[in-house]
């Protein structure tokens, strides 16, 4: 039942189920317009031979009386293949004919009959004891007598048994090479699409070096190969531009920011305590140091989100991970007067980049450090983790101030911060760059209201590979 569920969810089954379905249903409706249309012509055609016929009656009548017309019934019904006659007085017996009995209240109306009713018939010395069925045309003598003539339905209904069949296993074969061929042609359409996912999936995970297969068929599915590789090729040749203008910031800006701080560092070494060119080197290197922070962290966001970061990913447990992190930041917590929790939790395997998650971990616990405890804020800040089947979720909740509704969506923006001051130390890179290492994992960053305070919830998917291991 899962399988089917699985294959119903892929549009190729869909389309072909649903293609299938109205080629059933036309096929019915096909089925029915020929067999009615053929009945209705062949009931016309009986129609019109009973009319002839009772003209010819009448006339015989007209010219030759009763005896005329007795003699002529009779004559007609012992012919091969005759049609059904019948002539009876006015009390209903019967006087001459080729039908043995009728269905009762055949013979009370004159004029065509409605339905086709049941009657036994009669050739000869020879008596067919099974019922068939007729239609007929019942004509009133001016003395009383009845005179039934009318065709048997068997050859109609023989007819539209032949012409049902008939159409039912044309429609058939047609529906089992129709199934045939989807299973071959689509079956091959649907391989080609698995291996094209698949490709696009280690694209999609960072390997700009995979393509989408191309058969050489030349038909659409590599065209449209044709081009995504060739779309693929050119954001590959961006992104090594990219990674290249990082590499020259991080040595043209960096390497020489680097070299400015260590000289301010000595020279603040070799200055007497009471100089008065202390403060100012004091206040060169933080600023030095901050912008060096600031240079790592956006060298870091861009080659998450292009995908360079040397981190490989692997097994790892997510609650030894919050462990080891909230460790390492216990003493700032304490300096900073916060008590740190760490909410017990089951290890939770989970394939991710250790370091990636260790620094995005470490991002959140010092901004619910440093905006919870803000103003000699005695707070408390916790980090658990959340799994289930599917998803694992790092939070981090503190009970701070916390970010009002209407600006969650920008704090995830590069350099805004909610102190517009900007008094505090910091580059509003944090939560970017948490949220790249989510878009890696192929997860995602949500800010919740911690009441009060801020829950900032880190939101990975689970996958059998990482489960299993």
């Amino acid at each position: 039942m899962q399988r089917l569920r699985a294959l119903m969810r892929m549009t190729a089954v869909r389309l072909s189920a649903l293609y299938l379905g109205l080629f059933a249903v036309f096929a019915v409706i096909l089925v029915f317009y020929v067999t009615g249309t053929a009945t209705s012509l062949l009931e016309q055609q009986t129609r019109d031979t009973i009319d002839e016929e009772i003209d010819q009656l009448s006339r015989v009548y007209r010219s030759g009386g009763i005896v005329g017309l007795v003699r002529t019934i009779d004559r007609r019904a012992r012919q091969p293949g005759a049609s059904l006659y019948l002539m009876t007085d006015p009390s209903g017996r019967i006087l001459a004919g080729n039908v043995e009995s009728l269905q009762p209240g055949t013979l009370d109306d004159t004029g065509f009959t409605d339905e086709a009713f049941a009657y036994r018939r009669f050739t000869g010395s020879e008596r067919d004891g099974r019922l068939h069925l007729a239609v007929a045309e019942v004509m009133s003598l001016p003395n009383g007598m009845r005179i039934l003539v009318g065709r048997d339905q068997t050859e109609v209904e023989s007819f539209r048994f032949l012409v049902r069949r008939a159409l039912i296993l044309a429609l058939g074969l047609m529906g089992i090479i129709g199934l045939l061929v989807w299973f071959v042609v689509g079956r091959r359409a649907l391989q080609r699409l698995d291996r094209m996912s698949f490709a696009s999936a280690r694209i999609l995970a960072g390997d700009l070096h995979e393509r989408l297969p191309v058969t050489g068929a030349g038909d659409e599915f590599d065209r449209l190969s044709d081009n995504l590789n060739t779309l693929l090729g050119r954001i590959a040749l961006l992104q090594e531009g990219l990674r290249q203008v990082s590499d020259n910031i991080a040595h043209d800006l960096k390497t020489p920011l680097t070299r400015l701080r260590n000289r301010a560092e000595n020279a603040l070494h070799d200055a007497e305590p009471a100089d008065a060119s202390r403060p100012a080197l004091e206040g060169m290197i933080g600023e030095a140091d901050q912008m060096i922070r600031t240079f790592d962290a956006l060298l870091m966001i861009a080659r998450v989100e292009a995908g360079f970061h040397p981190a490989a990913k692997e097994p790892a447990d997510i609650s030894a991970i919050v462990a080891d992190v909230a460790e390492l930041y216990e003493p700032l917590a304490e300096e900073a007067g916060a008590a740190l929790r760490v909410e017990p939790s089951p290890p939770v395997q989970l394939k991710v980049s250790r370091e990636l998650i260790a620094q995005a971990l470490s991002n959140l616990l010092e901004n619910a450090l440093k905006y919870a405890t803000a103003d000699g804020r005695q707070a408390t800040v916790r980090v658990g983790v959340e799994a289930s089947a599917e998803r694992c979720v790092l939070w981090v909740a503190d009970d701070g101030p916390g970010i009002p509704a209407e600006k969650r969506g920008r704090v995830l923006e590069r350099f805004y911060r909610l102190d517009e001051s900007r008094s505090k130390p910091g580059s509003g890179l944090g939560l970017s760059l948490v949220q790249a290492v989510a878009q890696l994992h192929g997860g995602r960053l949500r800010l919740e209201d911690a009441a009060p305070g801020l829950k900032v919830c880190l939101d990975l998917p689970r996958d059998d590979e990482s489960d299993g291991e």
